[in-house]
């Protein structure tokens, strides 16, 4: 079976993925995905409809949500999964039409037929389903509309893909918001229509990128309303002797829960990848028994969960497909699967009862000795850094700091990201590096020491932290009377996925200017839209390490 994918930066020669996807995924998994992406655009063409007058479903706003984190890259491998879902979203795109229509009668209207394709049958059997899919690929899109066109719409589609999995999350923690699902559906709608004009495609990718700071901002209300602000915090890097469980992905509640359902089993935990700043947050913290954090970025995690002599739960995407040497006691929750992993499914509650990870996690050796004790420091979120603000301003007018870096972003397994580690490495001492996400594995145990009791590397937290060094630039443009575009800071932004697009087009929003992505430019975005953010907002691709940093500094 073909497949063709090109949504994350991995993407084979830097073109799209057209035998299996760099990832692991099948071309069955990839057409599943094309398919439930297009069953939510057909779903919102009439929740969209229904909403204007004035019926919603709470339900079906939550089902968009999902299913778009389920398509995100590294999130759910599982063809079954993937099938219930899309049968799922075709019972439900029914029930939208049926409320759209309900609608329409008590107005006194006639319903009006959606422009885009929504008739897409449940299927009976998973060929059947994988058939329509290979009618609707973005291949197909690609050579009708030509890239451009083609990447404009995916750019968007990537951009909500990024927002529903921060939405998902904070949904997850009760923060959520009507005008969000309203976007989304509205949003979908248009996609469906298989629009063609260039301004308006770029019209709206902007304003994806709007309503993503919006959920972002819901975000960081979820964590620290939940888990209290993060603050700065010394984190174990090194094991220590007992039985042991390792948590990777994103999801803070999950961490919560495994925390109070491991207390006084003597099983410890650990945080790996981007969950590394759970450790910051008072209410996680406190568990004693969360002893630290365990090897580094996601891509890294083969190596790490088959020498790791406990078990692993992953929460959300980041997940690479299992070795037969840790399958057995490695497990999944939420959105993420893998085919043959045990999953631990969710109470109608929201609970979790994560027995079997405890039990897998007793019956492995688990680290019989202690190693070298090594710390990093991290948790400077928003908060904890505006509460130093006045000392780290008069350190910019003092002339101590010269300049501020921000260094972050996805990390991967494509060669050319050594460039994030020699230029942090190559920073002056006179200046500051903010970083966040699992981009920060590539320097964050260097020793970078401190300006006048400030350390020059502060860990602002995971990529759904991004809206902590959103604030922090803000709040030092109005301390200064500027604008964020005339403060002595740099964006220097590695991406990966479709958190990372969704992130990207929050900044272009914002009007942020000479930022340098890499290591290589996404695939969907053709010659002319690149051209296109060059001139609007000279954005650039990164060069060499030394080059480019003095070109900031200049």
């Amino acid at each position: 079976m073909d497949m063709y994918c090109y949504q994350c930066e991995q993407t084979a020669k830097g073109t799209g993925c057209t035998v299996k996807g760099i990832c692991g995924k099948e071309p069955e998994v990839a057409t599943l995905m094309d398919l439930l992406v297009h069953v939510t655009e057909g779903l919102s063409q009439y929740a969209h409809r229904a909403r204007e007058l004035g019926a919603k479903d709470r339900e079906i706003d939550e089902f968009v949500i999902e299913a778009l984190f389920a398509t995100v890259t590294n999130v759910d491998f599982d063809p079954e999964r993937l099938t219930e879902l899309i049968r799922t979203g075709a019972a439900l795109r029914d029930r939208a039409k049926r409320m759209y229509e309900d609608a329409c009668r008590e107005a006194g209207r006639e319903p009006e037929q959606p422009g885009g394709d929504a008739e897409i049958a449940p299927g009976d059997d998973r060929d059947d389903l994988l058939a329509q899919g290979r009618e609707r690929t973005i291949r197909q899109r690609i050579d009708s509309l030509g890239d451009d066109v083609a990447g404009m719409q995916e750019l968007i589609t990537y951009g909500l893909k990024g927002a529903a999995a921060y939405a998902d999350h904070a949904r997850v923690l009760g923060v959520t918001d009507d005008d969000v699902y309203a976007f989304f559906h509205k949003t979908l709608d248009f996609l469906s229509t298989n629009p063609t004009d260039v301004e308006e495609l770029t019209a709206t990718a902007l304003k994806v990128g709007e309503t993503n700071l919006k959920v972002m901002e819901m975000l960081d209300s979820a964590n620290t309303g939940a888990y209290g602000d993060p603050e700065p915090t010394e984190v174990r890097i090194t094991p220590v002797a007992g039985k042991c469980i390792c948590v990777s992905g994103h999801d803070l509640k999950d961490l919560k829960m495994l925390l109070e359902q491991t207390e006084g089993t003597g099983v410890n935990v650990y945080t790996h990848g981007e969950m590394l700043p759970c450790n910051a947050y008072p209410e996680l913290k406190k568990h004693k028994h969360l002893v630290g954090n365990y090897g580094g970025a996601w891509q890294d995690q083969q190596k790490e969960f088959d020498e790791f002599p406990g078990a692993v739960l992953m929460t959300t995407n980041c997940l690479q497909k299992p070795r037969d040497g840790y399958k057995d006691r490695i497990f999944t929750t939420g959105l993420v699967g893998w085919p043959g992993v045990s999953h631990i499914e969710a109470a109608p509650d929201g609970t979790k009862d994560f027995t079997p990870v405890i039990e897998a996690a007793q019956r492995a050796e688990g680290f019989t000795e202690d190693a070298e004790e090594k710390r990093v420091t991290i948790g400077f979120a928003h908060n904890a850094v505006m509460g130093v603000a006045e000392k780290v301003i008069d350190a910019v007018k003092s002339g101590d700091i010269r300049h501020f870096f921000l260094i972050g972003g996805c990390d991967g397994a494509k060669s050319g990201r050594n460039y994030y580690t020699e230029f942090a490495q190559q920073v002056p001492d006179d200046c500051v590096i903010l970083t966040l996400a699992c981009g920060k594995y590539r320097f964050n145990k260097l020793p970078f020491g401190d300006i006048g009791g400030i350390p020059r590397l502060l860990d602002c937290g995971q990529c759904n932290d991004a809206y902590s060094a959103i604030r922090i630039a803000v709040a030092l443009a109005e301390q200064f009377d500027c604008g964020v575009n005339d403060l002595p800071l740099s964006f220097i932004l590695s991406w990966y996925e479709q958190k990372a697009v969704a992130i990207l087009l929050t900044l272009l929003h914002l009007g942020i200017r000479d930022m340098r992505v890499g290591p290589s430019l996404p695939a969907f975005v053709g010659p002319n839209v690149w051209q296109a953010l060059q001139d609007n907002w000279n954005i650039q691709a990164i060069g060499q390490p030394a080059d480019d940093l003095a070109e900031c500094l200049s």
